[in-house]
């Protein structure tokens, strides 16, 4: 009996993937322009990872004021979260993906000619304001134009992420050891040829019926389910970016060997975000599903506490096993954030992204800051306590959540 059930598991998985890759791999050449240029946007995020130590020597900067970096980057993209839908909604998506997208290539252009920490932050900050028009909205056009349904599409944009991360450092490392300020010259070129995939390759999109208002993202989060799913992704997200924004610091390796790590470590999301995360869900339910996986990644950072200052090894083992529980967690947040409501889904996506990225500009500085003052151990233990925190708010909204189990669970 045993050996029946687990020969009948394997086949549901390979079932799963099978079906997953046609329903994937079947999709407008739209649907792929806009792919790829959201894997050069999110490579933006994890770009200046390897590159850090660097940063702080060429500019005599401390690890808290290259932090900014992160903060500055996501506090501007947080905000600017909510007027993305006020935004397209009158624009049309393609336009609005393309001013997204040149705004990127001015400021991470700008950003390599910096010859300051603080101009270098500032330019970080307008970097964000397109990287939230073209992120918002490229969900959005994605879920719109993709074959599948929105789950296809998510999964799609969440494999851009994985890679884009995964990328990103990799990108840094390659150009950063030659010179730092490379990577963002990169990037803007990178981006140059987003615009022109989705220039060439996305069709005129039409202009919503029903236009949004600048309020209508925060009067998305009056609804418990999205508010609850919202508020756990802020904790979520300090941890992510502990890890993303702090191990480069105590890992002591060069560009080459903190890209090589956070190659790993991107290559783990994108993987379970797109193969593994939709088993799990189908398995045990998002809501069971995320709570585990959040209890998993408080166990891996309560780890790296315990390593920091101790064990190199160890440190990268963990991080490389966090972007596989990061990847499960995303794929779920963001399906459960587009369906949990009945608002629009732009809507709901800029009320949840507002109230996500806040975890991502907080993290950073925080890391940084808590390092100085105490130890790179404590810098975990809190990221690991937000974390619990998160699977907390998860499993106390749970009943605002229950639409999204499957039916038997």
């Amino acid at each position: 009996m045993q050996a029946n059930a687990a020969e009948n598991a394997v086949q549901e998985i390979e079932d799963v993937l099978v079906d997953e890759k046609r329903s994937m791999l079947k999709q407008p050449k739209a649907v792929w322009a806009v792919a790829f240029a959201a894997v050069f946007a999110f490579m933006g995020i994890g770009l200046v990872d390897p590159i850090l130590p660097a940063i702080a020597k060429n500019l005599q900067a401390t690890p808290s004021q290259v932090s900014l970096l992160f903060t500055s980057y996501f506090l501007v993209t947080a905000i600017s979260m909510l007027i993305t839908g006020f935004v397209s909604s009158r624009i049309g998506g393609k336009k609005t993906l393309l001013i997204g997208l040149s705004v990127i290539v001015v400021f991470s252009a700008l950003s390599g000619l910096s010859n300051t920490v603080d101009a270098l932050v500032g330019f970080r900050a307008g970097w964000g304001l397109g990287n939230a028009l073209f992120v918002a909205t490229s969900l959005a056009v994605m879920v719109g134009v993709a074959s599948g349904g929105a789950a296809t599409a998510i999964i799609l944009y969440e494999a851009a992420l994985g890679l884009g991360l995964s990328l990103g450092p990799l990108m840094g490392a390659l150009l950063g050891g030659w010179q730092w300020r490379a990577p963002f010259f990169g990037t803007a070129t990178a981006m140059a040829v987003a615009f022109i995939l989705v220039v060439v390759l996305l069709p005129k999109t039409p202009v919503p019926a029903v236009k949004t208002r600048l309020r209508d993202p925060l009067v998305a989060l009056g609804h418990k389910g999205l508010r609850t799913t919202a508020g756990s992704a802020l904790f979520y997200n300090y941890g992510f970016f502990t890890i993303l924004a702090f191990v480069p610091f105590i890992l002591g390796f060069n560009a080459y060997g903190i890209g090589a790590v956070f190659f790993g470590w991107g290559v783990s999301v994108a993987v379970f975000s797109v193969f593994v995360a939709p088993i799990v869900q189908r398995r045990f339910g998002p809501v069971k599903s995320l709570t585990g996986s959040l209890l998993c990644l408080m166990v891996v950072l309560a780890g790296l506490a315990l390593a920091a200052g101790h064990s190199v090894t160890v440190i990268v083992v963990l991080t490389v096993v966090s972007g596989a529980l990061l990847g499960i967690n995303n794929t779920l947040f963001t399906e459960m954030a587009m369906a949990v409501s009945d608002s629009p889904r732009p809507v709901a996506s800029a009320g949840y992204n507002f109230v996500r990225w806040m975890g991502g500009a907080l993290a950073p500085f925080s890391a940084a800051k808590i390092a100085e003052h105490s130890s790179a151990s404590v810098t975990f233990l809190v990221a690991a306590a937000m974390v619990l925190v998160s699977a907390g708010v998860v499993f106390g909204g749970r009943k605002y959540l229950a639409a999204h189990e499957p039916r038997g669970v």
